[in-house]
């Protein structure tokens, strides 16, 4: 049975949630299950693709990609992960990225590597990406935020709606679910986790950046204007936000040599999370890994994340 202290955890932490949602403007409404249009289907590799439109928001209709194994059993209920695709200043290839890569990734490309590991995975375009693309991220910032919008809710409220569309299907796990992405996409990771409970597992691959430390670095223009969100400093760390994820798994790749993330930052988190898992008797479940590398992923790092997943998951 839970301590005191743990039910107690996790009252507050319904309560922080609620404080950090409304840090990120006017979010549409929420109005029941996700609509979604089956616009293909096709065979890649390892898996089946299907190409989705889904109404995540009544405003912008979201392209969507979802790959099942081939070889499942048409009654099994695989588990499932959550991809969110990287930035890199590239506006083309959104969620194309899960199918074929990008340069800061190892090979083979994430869909096929996580669907060999038997998980279905969702990724979808966020805005201003891949077919969702046509006004630049400035653009966008401005006009919502002359609305009383933020870009980046407005990018986390689509990837909150995506574990909604996950959990209506019937032929996915919903008890395990996953999230997991690099740079900008390891951001989405670990904000998403930190907002949905239902997400089970968080991997998130060079972009744990703690605020202030990228403030002290001279970093800010590291990342892109849709990063920032109006007084989130005045109530939220990088840590604390990450620690609503607490005491769910939870593993983070870094490059020591990534300007993004500044090492002394890296530390900061690492000490406030291990005090909060520990306290939460959940020590194992967090993991700080660094790496002799940039922001880029290495083969080691590949590797950890798909044990990671395998253990946990």
């Amino acid at each position: 049975m839970a301590t005191q202290s743990t039910v107690e955890w996790m009252a507050r932490q319904v309560e922080r949630r609620q404080e950090l949602l409304a840090l990120l403007g006017d979010l549409p409404p929420v109005s029941g299950s996700v609509a979604s249009t089956l616009v293909s289907t096709a065979r890649g590799s390892n898996y089946t693709l299907e190409r989705l439109m889904l109404d995540l928001n009544g405003i912008d209709p979201v392209p969507a990609y979802f790959l099942r194994p081939i070889d499942a059993d048409p009654e099994a209920r695989p588990p499932v992960v959550l991809y969110n695709h990287a930035s890199g200043g590239d506006m083309v290839l959104g969620k194309d990225e899960l199918l074929n890569g990008r340069a800061a990734l190892k090979p083979p490309p994430y869909g096929e590597a996580l669907v060999a590991e038997g998980y279905a995975v969702l990724c979808i375009d966020m805005w201003g990406f891949g077919e969702r693309r046509g006004r630049t991220l400035s653009e966008l910032f401005k006009d919502m935020l002359w609305h009383g919008q933020v870009l980046w809710g407005m990018m986390v409220f689509d990837s909150l709606r995506a574990i909604d569309y996950l959990v209506s299907r019937d032929d996915v796990d919903a008890q395990r679910i996953a999230t997991l992405g690099m740079s900008s996409g390891s951001t989405m990771a670990w904000w998403t986790a930190a907002l949905d409970a239902r997400v089970k597992v968080c991997v998130d691959i060079c972009c744990l950046t703690d605020y202030q430390a990228l403030i002290r670095s001279g970093g800010l223009d590291g990342h892109g204007v849709y990063y920032y969100v109006p007084s989130l400093l005045k109530h939220f760390s990088t840590a604390d936000i990450n620690g609503l994820i607490a005491p769910r798994a939870h593993l983070a790749l870094a490059g020591i040599y990534d300007p993004l993330t500044p090492a002394d930052g890296l530390d900061v988190i690492d000490s406030e999370l291990r005090g909060v898992y520990e306290g939460l008797d959940a020590s194992s479940a967090w993991r700080l890994s660094r790496y002799n590398c940039g922001h880029f992923e290495t083969e080691a790092m590949r590797a950890e994340a798909l044990a990671f997943l395998r253990e946990r998951l």
